[in-house]
């Protein structure tokens, strides 16, 4: 069955439901929250360039972030949509093994600008007086050069562990996407060694990273109890509960689905996925940047510009 492969070269995704009556109030939905997506992560970039006021590390690293969400979701949410509208829900092997890269990339890669922006908020809040040399602009690209470095050799771990195998039989992925663990269930040959070395990487970023976060935050809290006016204290304290609340959802539905066993995973996986695939994207840039004074004074003055050339 090593040829498998070549003689069958599709799989078939499952997709979130089988029910037809559920996919057109699915694809509206999934649909919509899918354009509120780039609408809201590609205006935040757009906003960071062309407002001078916005040109800060936290930005910098915001728009990073920004543009993950909109790659990895754009390689999940069409499919998804398509599937869901027209239920062709064949994909060639080509296909499976790009959109599983890519996927893997974009999100190994958030999981380290989420600690970048952490340590970023920690420097901020602690070391006021360092910020400037600690945070530096070529801080900020060794930072984010670090997290898609990372993330592409993990990447290529992951996909070469995921479809190194032979597939023999039914290729019915059951999942809305080419993921890991349904696609290994899939291989005729032994996929334990595989599923190890995926396990382990995805808890080295997954852990690696969540440890950072927390530290940062725990640091920052500790930082903003101690403050002696009130009104600073709550403010600093509802900028780090929303990231903290962003964080918790993505790496909460991360860990659920990467770190159990294979033998645990159930229909309960595709509710997880959606939450950082579909809901964690359309979340971040209104959790970290309309709460913002500064994103509301750029919006305000791009608005006003807007006016006077018109």
């Amino acid at each position: 069955a090593m040829g498998g492969n070549h003689t069958q070269p599709k799989f078939i995704l499952l997709g979130i439901t089988d029910s037809p009556w559920a996919q057109a109030p699915l694809f509206v939905l999934f649909l919509l929250i899918y354009v509120v997506t780039l609408a809201g992560n590609i205006g935040l970039m757009v906003l960071v360039w062309v407002a001078p006021s916005l040109h800060t590390p936290m930005y910098f690293f915001l728009t990073h972030l920004s543009l993950a969400d909109v790659c990895y979701s754009t390689v999940i949410s069409p499919k998804m949509l398509t599937d869901l509208l027209f239920g062709n829900k064949t994909i060639s092997w080509a296909g499976c093994v790009i959109q599983f890269h890519l996927f893997a990339l974009f999100v190994t890669a958030e999981c380290h600008l989420l600690a970048a922006m952490a340590y970023d908020r920690h420097v901020a809040v602690c070391h006021p007086l360092s910020y400037v040399t600690a945070v530096s602009p070529r801080a900020c690209w060794h930072l984010v050069a670090w997290s898609y470095l990372v993330a592409s050799l993990s990447a290529l771990v992951y996909t070469a562990c995921t479809f190194g195998g032979s597939f023999c039989g039914p290729r019915r992925v059951d999942h809305f996407f080419c993921d890991a663990g349904p696609v290994l269930r899939l291989s005729c040959s032994d996929t334990r060694g595989r599923e190890v070395a995926v396990f382990a990487l995805a808890a080295a970023n997954g852990l690696g990273t969540a440890v950072v976060i927390l530290l940062s935050y725990g640091r920052v809290l500790r930082a903003i109890l101690g403050l002696r006016s009130a009104p600073s204290r709550a403010r600093a304290f509802r900028t780090c509960a929303s990231h903290l609340a962003s964080v918790s959802v993505f790496y909460g539905s991360l860990f659920f689905m990467y770190l159990q066993p294979a033998s645990r995973h159930g229909s309960r996986d595709k509710v997880a996925s959606v939450f950082y695939t579909v809901v964690s994207p359309v979340l971040n840039p209104f959790i970290y940047s309309l709460r913002n004074k500064e994103v509301k004074a750029a919006l305000g003055k791009c608005r006003g510009r807007m006016l006077n050339l018109c």
